[in-house]
């Protein structure tokens, strides 16, 4: 039986036990399936638990959010005027304009699960402990995407009954940490090696969860002691091939720990149109920017800065390390349209053959406005539906790179097995063709640092950890990075097309940038201000809950 067949009747037959009081401080008097009704049988046990896989890994946007948070860091861009991701990335949020992290939907229906799944007997208590794992496991996900991107927040492991009784102060940041990896340690002890269907959560995962949230507070023995387990499950590697490994033909990767599931008509992934540009009926929401170009070497390993490099700016594509086109589509690429039709990608030439452009970066509001859009995910546009809204696509949300970057991150941080690290980062490199790492070069804890920063960067870009990252790091005086990359004018390239040029990556002529044509260039003015490590409560929130403190910045 199919995780996503249970998920879709679920949602349906648990929709009013799970969901009746979604959230905390909503205390109408909906009718609901009782006891008596419900938590019967091992079935019910099974449907209440995949209720809980629901958009699991965010509230709102679901899987689309993975796809969607680089655009609140300095290599992702969200176009729309009342967008909270654009006002979010470029610090213009508060309590009224914020995005949406903030909700228990998902933590009320494993709270739910939790108390009434107890009395249900099973025939195997082994399957039973799995299942109490599994959801134990989504909600201390839960609580740590809202308590890193909060900084405390309530702590709620029970169903409150009345208004009063759910409106609990926030606990610290380091209270719900705790409460967190102890959920992850008692369940991963309880969790199957592999999981029993495609999609359930297997000790992988709680794994990697782990690891992730000890890496972004700064434990990091726990973070190591979790990325050494996972590589002791023998369970992954890196996937010889990377874009691929982004397609629905990819699903199957061993190098995926998780990927939220979907099917189409059943439980269809409705936002790769939100990925793809205007001419193919897309909306071009989430896009990459320049910053994110800039980052990538050149074939030899040197960066496009240093002498000796070759970097043309005229020419800024070529030459450069092959995962830029493995994870960007940019302007002069040969593509495959909607019509079944190869054509060159166009997004900097206004009009061609005298008609408006509809992938020019002002054309329309579905236009990229950087003039790129991600290769994960799209390629092939083949793979998918005419609508782009019926979908098998599959986000992922854990990896093997993520893992080796771990272990390579806190070695550097440590300033030991600096073997393995370059071991890592050619491991990486390699699989895409790209030269290994000059060790003359990086042979310092401090050029090591930069580097494996910039490489978990190019490795991971687009698959939504970067704000976190820029958080997290600090500069020798201490500063966040976000403080100097989130700051500032986010620019974009303008120029020209040659689509009879046959070297893709010398189509597109670049223009020196100038003062005149600035305005030309210039996409939005960035502010990040240090209280912006911390998101705002929406407003909604502190109303419905008057012991919550709003973060400081925000009052």
């Amino acid at each position: 039986m199919k995780l996503l067949k249970y998920l879709s009747l679920s949602l349906v037959a648990c929709g009013v036990a799970l969901s009746s009081c979604d959230d905390f401080f909503d205390t109408k008097p909906y009718d609901q399936l009782s006891p008596s009704t419900f938590w019967q049988t091992e079935d019910d046990v099974y449907s209440a638990a995949t209720a809980c896989y629901d958009k699991w890994n965010e509230a709102k946007n679901g899987s689309t959010d993975i796809l969607y948070a680089d655009c609140l860091s300095d290599i992702g861009f969200n176009y729309s005027n009342t967008s909270s991701l654009k006002v979010t990335g470029n610090g213009a949020m508060t309590q009224a304009a914020t995005v949406t992290y903030y909700n228990y939907e998902t933590i009320r229906r494993c709270n739910t699960f939790l108390e009434n799944a107890e009395s249900v007997a099973f025939a195997d208590e082994a399957e039973k402990k799995d299942l109490f794992a599994q959801v134990r496991t989504i909600r201390a996900y839960r609580y740590f995407h809202m308590n890193f991107w909060y900084g405390g927040v309530p702590l709620i492991t029970d169903l409150p009954q009345t208004s009063s009784e759910a409106q609990v102060e926030r606990a610290s940041e380091e209270t719900v940490k705790k409460f967190i990896y102890g959920e992850l340690d008692a369940a991963i002890s309880d969790l199957k090696d592999k999981p029993s269907q495609r999609g359930r959560i297997a000790k992988g995962t709680a794994l990697a969860i782990k690891m992730r949230a000890a890496l972004y507070w700064g434990d990091l023995d726990l973070a190591m002691s979790a990325a050494r387990s996972i590589q002791n499950l023998n369970q992954y590697e890196l996937d010889p091939n990377f874009q691929e490994m982004f397609s629905i033909k990819g699903q199957g990767s061993k190098e995926i720990i998780y990927a939220m599931q979907h099917v189409s008509n059943t439980y269809a992934f409705s936002n790769m149109i939100r990925m793809f540009n205007n001419q193919d009926g897309g909306w071009a929401s989430m896009v990459p920017t320049q910053n994110l170009v800039d980052m990538y070497e050149m074939k030899s390993g040197l960066r496009p800065e240093e002498e000796g490099s070759g970097y043309d700016p005229v020419h800024p594509f070529a030459n450069r390390d092959p995962r830029l086109a493995l994870t960007i589509l940019y302007p002069g690429m040969d593509w495959v349209g909607s019509d079944g039709k190869q054509r060159v990608i166009n997004t900097l030439d206004k009009s061609i053959d005298g008609s408006l452009n509809a992938d020019y970066m002002d054309a329309a509001d579905n236009s990229s406005r950087t003039g790129m859009i991600w290769a994960k995910y799209t390629v092939p546009l083949s793979q998918y539906s005419a609508s782009l809204g019926n979908e098998n696509t599959c986000p992922i949300l854990f990896r093997y790179a993520e893992v080796l970057l771990t272990i390579a991150e806190i070695n550097v941080e440590k300033n030991e097995n600096t073997t393995e690290v370059y071991d890592i980062l050619d491991q990486l490199r390699a699989r895409c063709g790209h030269v290994a790492v000059d060790r003359a070069k990086y042979n310092t804890q401090e050029k090591l640092r930069e580097l494996v920063r910039r490489e978990r960067c190019i490795e991971m870009a687009g698959e939504g950890l970067r704000r976190a990252d820029l958080l997290r790091w600090k500069d020798q005086n201490g500063k966040m990075l976000a403080e100097t990359l989130m700051n500032g004018t986010l620019y974009r390239m303008i120029g020209t097309v040659n689509v009879n040029e046959p070297d893709r990556d010398l189509r597109a002529t670049i223009s020196a940038p100038t003062a005149e044509n600035e305005s030309l260039r210039k996409i939005e003015d960035r502010v990040f201000r240090p209280y912006n490590r911390y998101l705002p409560f929406p407003q909604a929130e502190l109303d419905k809950n008057p012991n919550l403190k709003q973060n400081e910045g925000y009052e």
